[in-house]
C-alpha cells in the first residue's frame, strides 16, 4: 500500500521507538570520550605554552617581527623536551590566518604571536594538514623518500601559505639521502619551509646543520618542572604531595614527556583529591611505584658510611633491599646525595633549589660542613666504579655489600697530599712495625742514626793453612752529609761512578720539591717509567737510608741539561755579538764558534797551527774557540 505522506516518511506506533531496532540511545548512554593521556592533553599549541625554552623563544620572535624567517631549522636536544612541538607550532606560525566576519585574513604574513586557532592551526596540530607533511625518518631513511620530498616541493601549497616538511629523527636518514636532500635544501623554493629535529646532531651531517639555523632545547630545571607538574595536577583535581612531585621531576631528568607520564602512573596508583577521605599521592606510595629508597633512610646510610659503621651501613642497606629497593638504584641515590653535599659545600646558595627536600638541605648542609672536598670527591669515585661492578655482578646486593665496605674503610684513609707529607716527615722511616709482644726499641732520630753507623768488625774464619783470615762481607753504605740540593745528588751518582744514573737526572728530572730524604720531580718525555724505583734504591744503597721518590703531575723546573742547554745558548749568543769575534770572523770566512769556555774553566791544549784551529780570547769572562 502507498503511503500518502509527502516526506516519505514511515509513521510508527507509540512506544516502539525510532527505527527496526527500538528508541535512540539517550544522551548519557553515548560512548565517554577516549582518555588521553597527559603527555598529549597538554601539548603546547603556541610558544607561550612552551616552558624553559627562553632563549629559543625570544630568537624567534625577533626573526619573525624583523621578516628574516629562515629557510630551515633544526631542532636538538634530550628526549621529551618538545622538538616535534615546536616544529608543528613553527608551522602553524608560518601558514597562521585569522579570518574576520568579511572573510578577508586578519593576519597577511606569517607571526609568532597567535591569539587563538586560526584556519590551519587544528589541522596543523593534529597533524594532518595537507600542505604540512611530517615524516619519520627512522622509518623513511632511504633516497627514494627524499626524492618524494625533492618532487613534492616544487608544487605550490594546496590551502596553506607555505609548503612545511617536518622531518623527525632526521639523523637517521642514509647518507644518499642527505646527499640528495642537500640542493633542495640550500635553495629551496620560496614557498617551502623545512623543519629537523634530532635527537643525536653530531650524526647530521655538517654539510646539513651549515644550511641550518640550529636551536638546542635545553633540560628543563628539577624546580621549574615541579611548578607544571603541581599547574597539571590543579587542573587534573588531583592532591599530590609537594616531595611526590620534585621526586616525578628529579626522575624526569629534564624531560617534559617523562614527567608527564610518570605523573600520570601516579595518578592511577593514588588516590584522587575528589574523593572521600583521600589524602593525594605520598612520596611513600611514589618511591614505591619507582623503585626508590627512602631518601631519609638514604641519608642515614651515607651517614653510617662517613662514620665508618660498616655493620650499620650493611644493616641499612639489607633493609632497603628488603623494602623493594635496587641495589642499583640505593648507589645511584647515594651518588646523588654524594654530589648534592659537594654542591652545597662549594655553592651554598644551590640549597634554594626548590627540587631539593627540607632534609635534604639541612642535613646536606651539616655534611657540607664536616666533610672535606677530598673525602667527598674519593667518595665520588668509589661509587661511580662500584656502580659498573654492581650492573654487572650476578648478585648485586653481594656487591653493593663490598662496595659500602669499601667506602666505610676509605673513610679513615688520609688523603694522597696528607699521605706524602706524613711520609716525608718521617725521612725514611719505613721500616717493618714489630712483631706481637715485642716492644719496639727506641730508634732515636733517623739522622743521627745513620750517622752513627759503624762497621762492624770482620768475622775471622780458619784457613786451610791453620791460620785465620777475614770473612768477605759486604760493606755496609757510608755514612754521607747531609744533601741540601738535587745538585748534591747529581755529585752523589757521579762520585759512585753511576754514568747511567747521572745522565738519566741530568736529562729527565724536571724538580719540584726537593728536601733532604725526599725527591718530587715530573718526569721527561724520554724517561724510564722505572727512575723512581731505581733512585730510591741508588740513594738508599749510597746514603743508607731510606729515601722517599715520588713522581708529581705538576710542571716542575726545567731539567739540569735543559738550564744548561739554555745557559750555553746565551753565552753563545753574547760571544756573537761581541765585535772583536765578529770582526775575526770577518777576517776568516768560513770560521764558526764551536765552543764558549768560561775564563775559570782550565784551558785545553792549544791546537797547532796545522790542525787550522786557535782560541780567540776576548772580554774578561770568556774564551771562544774558533774553527777555522
Amino acid at each position: 500500500m502507498q503511503d500518502d505522506r509527502e516526506d516519505g516518511r514511515i509513521e510508527v506506533a507509540d512506544g516502539q521507538g525510532a527505527g527496526l531496532f527500538g528508541a535512540a540511545p539517550s544522551p548519557a548512554a553515548a560512548a565517554a570520550t577516549p582518555y588521553r593521556v597527559l603527555a598529549r592533553k597538554y601539548r603546547p599549541s603556541s610558544f607561550d605554552d612552551l616552558i624553559g625554552q627562553e632563549a629559543m623563544v625570544r630568537t624567534l620572535s625577533n626573526a619573525f617581527d624583523l621578516g628574516r624567517i629562515h629557510q630551515a631549522y633544526i631542532l636538538t636536544g634530550v628526549r621529551g623536551v618538545g622538538k616535534t612541538t615546536t616544529a608543528r607550532i613553527l608551522a602553524r606560525a608560518f601558514n597562521y590566518e585569522l579570518p574576520t566576519g568579511d572573510g578577508r585574513p586578519a593576519v597577511d604574513g606569517p607571526t609568532i604571536h597567535m591569539a587563538g586557532f586560526g584556519a590551519h592551526c587544528q589541522a596543523i596540530m593534529e597533524s594532518r594538514h595537507v600542505d604540512v607533511i611530517e615524516m619519520d625518518a627512522a622509518s623513511h631513511t632511504g633516497i627514494d623518500d627524499v626524492r618524494e620530498i625533492i618532487e613534492g616541493a616544487r608544487y605550490k601549497p594546496v590551502m596553506a601559505r607555505f609548503k612545511v616538511y617536518i622531518i623527525d629523527e632526521v639523523h637517521m636518514l642514509s647518507r644518499q639521502a642527505f646527499n640528495g636532500l642537500l640542493k633542495t635544501l640550500e635553495e629551496p623554493p620560496d614557498h617551502v619551509k623545512f623543519l629537523f629535529a634530532t635527537t643525536e646532531i653530531e650524526k647530521v651531517p655538517v654539510t646539513v646543520r651549515s644550511r641550518c639555523q640550529r636551536f638546542d632545547l635545553r633540560r628543563i630545571d628539577a624546580g621549574e618542572l615541579s611548578t607544571f607538574l603541581a599547574t597539571i595536577c590543579a587542573r587534573e583535581k588531583v592532591a599530590i604531595e609537594d616531595e611526590a612531585l620534585a621526586l616525578i621531576a628529579r626522575a624526569a631528568e629534564g624531560s617534559v614527556r617523562d614527567a608527564l607520564s610518570l605523573l600520570d602512573q601516579a595518578i592511577a596508583h593514588g588516590p584522587s583529591a575528589d574523593q572521600i577521605g583521600a589524602k593525594g599521592i605520598s612520596a611513600e606510595a611514589l618511591r614505591a611505584m619507582l623503585g626508590l629508597a627512602d631518601r631519609g633512610r638514604i641519608i642515614d646510610l651515607f651517614d653510617a658510611l662517613m662514620r665508618g659503621r660498616i655493620a650499620e651501613a650493611l644493616t641499612g642497606l639489607k633493609d632497603l633491599y628488603d623494602g623493594g629497593a635496587d641495589p642499583t638504584a640505593i648507589m645511584v641515590e647515594l651518588a646523588e646525595f654524594t654530589h648534592l653535599v659537594t654542591r652545597l659545600k662549594l655553592a651554598p646558595e644551590s640549597s634554594e633549589d626548590s627540587s631539593i627536600t627540607p632534609e635534604e638541605r639541612k642535613r646536606g648542609a651539616e655534611f657540607a660542613a664536616s666533610l672535606s672536598m677530598a673525602v667527598l670527591t674519593r667518595t665520588w669515585q668509589l661509587l661511580s666504579k662500584g656502580l659498573q661492578e654492581i650492573k654487572d655482578s650476578p648478585r648485586p646486593l653481594a656487591a653493593a655489600d663490598m662496595v659500602l665496605v669499601r667506602l666505610a674503610y676509605a673513610a679513615d684513609l688520609p688523603t694522597p697530599d696528607k699521605a706524602l707529607r706524613k711520609l716525608a716527615s718521617l725521612t725514611g722511616d719505613f721500616s717493618a712495625p714489630p712483631r706481637a709482644g715485642v716492644a719496639a726499641p727506641d730508634r732515636g732520630d733517623p739522622v743521627d742514626r745513620t750517622q752513627n753507623l759503624r762497621a762492624p768488625a770482620p768475622r775471622m774464619i780458619s784457613t786451610g793453612a791453620g791460620g785465620s783470615a777475614a770473612a768477605p762481607a759486604e760493606a755496609p753504605a757510608e755514612p754521607s752529609a747531609r744533601l741540601s740540593s738535587f745538585a748534591d745528588i747529581v755529585a752523589l751518582a757521579a762520585k759512585h761512578r753511576d754514568i747511567q744514573m747521572k745522565l738519566a737526572l741530568e736529562r729527565d728530572v724536571r724538580l719540584v720539591r726537593f728536601q733532604d730524604g725526599s725527591i718530587e720531580f715530573a718526569p721527561g718525555p724520554h724517561a724510564s717509567p722505572q727512575l723512581a724505583p731505581m733512585l730510591m734504591r741508588k740513594l738508599q744503597e749510597w746514603t743508607g737510608r731510606r729515601w722517599l721518590v715520588a713522581v708529581s703531575r705538576e710542571a716542575g723546573r726545567p731539567s739540569l741539561k735543559d738550564e744548561a742547554d739554555a745557559k750555553a745558548e746565551a753565552a753563545m749568543e753574547g760571544v756573537r755579538a761581541d765585535p772583536l769575534v765578529r770582526r775575526a770572523l770577518e777576517l776568516f770566512p768560513g770560521a764558526e764558534i764551536v765552543a764558549v769556555r768560561t775564563a775559570q774553566e782550565p784551558a785545553q791544549p792549544a791546537a797547532s797551527s796545522e790542525s787550522g784551529e786557535g782560541d780567540i780570547g776576548f772580554a774578561d769572562d770568556f774564551y771562544a774557540e774558533v774553527d777555522l
